[in-house]
């Protein structure tokens, strides 16, 4: 454990690590925020326990992945702007580039008989996946019955009334924060310490900054807009996952029904069972999950490439992409992290993390019924009744051979604790050997 004998390392060394980190940062955030712990906490002794644990807790306020924010606030904390980016840099760069070869890879393969297979067993072994991420965060955030409700009601207003998700989030945010102010015992929070007024307040450098990454975060898309123009997909693929950026709040899980649903029924960018196929490699790669938005990306551009070839409109997709989703992930960090114990003892902002965390839930269960709806059906219509509209399949369009590899899958994990790489390695050789069957 962390003593107070605390080791400052060198940035050469911090880069080292920070890059081992990035390769190795598979598991999703419970395993990286981990792997993190030992690394630079037990073993190298870098960071105190408790300042781990508070920056951990100012990452789940932040919308983002809150493991490579964590890794961008260590950096920040040991070397400073330069520390934080570094860190925070090669927690994603790693996973970017495998994620970027698989997405040229699926492009160019994706007609061929026997890659159509080969997913067929990845995106059912998705729906068991996002099943125990589903119970695993419900089993933590669920504690008492407001925040129950809470997710019941996010669940209702996404897959009954076609709700927003930006406006579900900022409703469980509000909701949260004024139950938190008022009656913090109903969202179980525990009390915090009073706002010392002896503590600074960091103006100057958070306003930095803001602007800083604020003209950081857009340059790429004033390059689109100078050269390219407002009708070019690359210019609607940077405004769309940069408004996603703001609200991606409770993992990336969160936001992929979202997503997915504004991907393929808003943009048409892609179908629903090739967002199954995205969610199933950035399963597979380094770095977080929410990394899914590249393939995204990276199709979007492939599809429409003029006036570039496909490949290059696709890595240009890709790279804008990974660009506005993580560009805001430091501007957070560096803005915020300097307010670190004035905002661990807010109670109302303590209760809106508490809300939104628990209408993620709600959020979750829609994405996995509307994950499983379009895995395991190929027609899936929309009724409208009044305000309700509902997404009922066509039952000739089961496809048992999804439904099977997909029960495999969640008695391999459920029941088996297999890990999720192992678990997607036999799905997808399920998925080869039932391919040619009807």
């Amino acid at each position: 454990m962390a003593g107070t004998d605390l080791h400052h390392p060198p940035f050469s060394e911090l880069t080292r690590v920070s890059a081992r980190i990035g390769f190795l940062s598979f598991g999703g955030p419970a395993g990286q925020i981990a792997l993190m712990h030992r690394e630079l906490v037990d073993e190298r002794r870098w960071v105190e326990e408790d300042d781990y644990l508070q920056a951990l807790n100012l990452c789940h306020l932040l919308p983002g992945p809150e493991a490579q924010q964590l890794a961008t606030w260590i950096g920040w904390k040991l070397h400073g702007w330069k520390g934080g980016v570094i860190a925070g840099a090669l927690f994603v760069i790693p996973g970017a580039l495998v994620m970027l070869a698989l997405s040229i890879l699926y492009a160019f393969a994706a007609n061929l008989d026997w890659f159509a297979a080969l997913f067929l067993g990845i995106k059912a072994a998705v729906l068991a996946i996002i099943v125990q991420a589903l119970l695993r965060i419900a089993g933590r955030a669920l504690k008492t019955p407001i925040q129950k409700g809470m997710a019941v009601a996010a669940f209702a207003a996404l897959f009954l009334f076609n709700a927003p998700f930006p406006l579900v989030v900022l409703a469980a945010l509000a909701l949260g924060a004024w139950v938190g102010a008022k009656r913090p015992d109903l969202l179980a929070l525990k009390a915090g310490g009073p706002v010392g007024e002896g503590h600074p307040r960091p103006w100057r450098a958070s306003l930095i900054a803001v602007l800083a990454w604020g003209a950081i975060w857009a340059a790429p898309m004033v390059a689109v807009l100078v050269f390219l123009g407002r009708d070019h997909v690359l210019w609607d693929i940077g405004v769309f996952f940069s408004q996603l950026a703001v609200v991606t709040f409770g993992g990336a899980y969160a936001v992929l029904a979202y997503m997915a649903q504004e991907a393929v029924t808003g943009f048409g960018w892609l179908s629903a069972g090739e967002m199954a196929d995205g969610l199933g490699l950035a399963e597979t790669t380094p770095g977080p999950l929410i990394m899914v938005t590249q393939f995204v990306g990276y199709l979007a551009a492939f599809r429409a490439p003029d006036p570039f070839n496909p490949l290059l409109a696709g890595v240009l997709g890709a790279v804008l992409t990974t660009w506005v989703t993580f560009a805001p992930c430091f501007l957070w960090i560096f803005a915020f992290a300097p307010w670190m114990d004035r905002l661990q003892r807010l109670p109302a902002l303590k209760g809106g993390l508490a809300g939104v965390t628990a209408a993620v839930v709600g959020v979750i269960a829609n994405l996995a019924l509307w994950f499983a709806l379009h895995v395991l059906f190929a027609v899936v219509d929309a009724v409208a009744i009044g305000p309700v509209v509902l997404q009922v399949p066509e039952w000739a369009s089961f496809d048992w051979r999804a439904a099977l590899i997909a029960a495999v899958a969640a008695a391999l994990i459920f029941r088996f604790k297999w890990g999720i790489i192992r678990t997607l390695g036999v799905a997808a050789a399920m998925g080869l050997a039932l391919g040619s069957l009807a």
